[in-house]
């Protein structure tokens, strides 16, 4: 008997969140979706973190994603981009985590490790990685919402494998992992 499931892959940003969508069926990915929420025209901070949180929770209500794998922030030199980045990570979480789904966080390396076998790969190169894996007819002028698929896909290339990553099942699983972060 196998076991279908839904992933969600999520690659969380203040000016574009992306994400994808497959389906494993019988141990191959099947596409279902590529979108990205554009978040350009907002000036407020809070404004597109609720937008974040909405979108989130919207797609989970359509697709009901078994799990999500969700892109890390990287550690870049900009504190406040990293602080707007790590916000919008939080929200999309946080709306999986309400939902409880359980959660994996990859590393980009990782991401593009799994799709393409190098860790330095360009937004393109996994792009078109993804195009020949998933026959997928065009790609989108925007790489974000590859971004989000590329997430999914190596949930899917990593499931049932040993791999450092972050998994929250829930708020307590969460919190149990993440004391240090947590106020008491």
């Amino acid at each position: 008997m196998s076991k279908d499931k839904i992933i969600l892959g999520i690659d969380p940003g203040t000016t574009i969140m992306g994400f994808g969508i497959i389906k494993v069926v019988n141990k191959k990915m099947e596409f279902i979706q590529l979108n990205e929420l554009n978040l350009k025209k907002y000036d407020d901070h809070y404004l597109k973190l609720k937008l974040i949180f909405e979108r989130t929770i919207e797609l989970i209500d359509t697709h009901h994603p078994d799990e999500i794998a969700i892109e890390a922030p990287f550690f870049g030199k900009n504190v406040q981009s990293m602080l707007k980045l790590g916000r919008a990570q939080g929200v999309a979480m946080a709306a999986g985590l309400s939902r409880e789904i359980p959660i994996t966080e990859y590393s980009p390396k990782k991401i593009k490790m799994a799709i393409t076998g190098n860790g330095n790969a360009s937004k393109e190169q996994v792009a078109k990685m993804l195009q020949t894996l998933l026959s997928l007819k065009t790609l989108p002028k925007n790489l974000d919402a590859t971004d989000g698929l590329a997430a999914a896909v190596c949930h899917f290339y990593n499931a049932g494998r040993i791999t450092v990553k972050k998994n929250y099942s829930g708020w307590s699983a969460f919190v149990k992992q993440n004391e240090n972060r947590v106020k008491k």
